[in-house]
């Protein structure tokens, strides 16, 4: 579903080379949700896929977010990885990539260690330093006013916000936001 993304959508600022030698470009996940949650979105607005600018946020312990624009993605929120996009349960998100070789470096962390930490030992867990699960965090929030999950929630609140504003501005405008998956 994600391969209708434009090449300037799915580049990444690096050496051209590099992106033909090993294929490095934004790959999306969740696709078969955010197809099947456009094409019901499209049906309640008429039937018509031409037309309609709709934002899909699969949310859950993994995250995407995409800009469907007349039935076709333009744009997704996860890359290369699953690691990019929104915060999730145990993944980082999106980072400034200089974080990586700082944190290997102070940290004395092999790649395979810094992989784990940002794949296993991030996002809301990493956060809260407790819960990996939004619906855990979402309780010590409640009603233990733990700072830690507030701020894990609050984070995951933002970045979904900022990257539905950003698609709407991409496909200049928006007829529909659709939420799925556990969230």
């Amino acid at each position: 579903f994600h391969q209708t993304m434009p090449e300037h959508a799915y580049m990444y600022g690096i050496p051209y080379e590099m992106y033909e030698k090993h294929a490095v470009r934004r790959y999306g996940a969740h696709g078969t949700s955010h197809r099947y949650v456009a094409g019901e979105m499209v049906k309640l607005l008429g039937g018509k896929a031409e037309g309609t600018k709709i934002v899909t946020c699969h949310l859950g312990n993994g995250s995407s977010i995409s800009a469907v624009k007349d039935g076709k993605v333009i744009d997704t929120s996860m890359g290369f990885t699953p690691l990019a996009g929104v915060v999730m349960g145990t993944r980082c998100g999106d980072i400034d990539p200089a974080i990586v070789p700082f944190l290997m470096e102070k940290e004395n962390l092999t790649p395979a260690e810094m992989n784990a930490i940002l794949n296993k030992k991030s996002g809301l867990l990493g956060v809260s330093e407790k819960h990996s699960d939004f619906r855990d965090c979402r309780m010590a929030m409640e009603n233990d006013k733990d700072p830690k999950a507030t701020a894990a929630i609050r984070m995951l609140a933002y970045q979904v916000k900022k990257y539905i504003g950003a698609y709407a501005a991409a496909m200049g405008g928006l007829d529909a936001v659709v939420f799925t998956a556990g969230i």
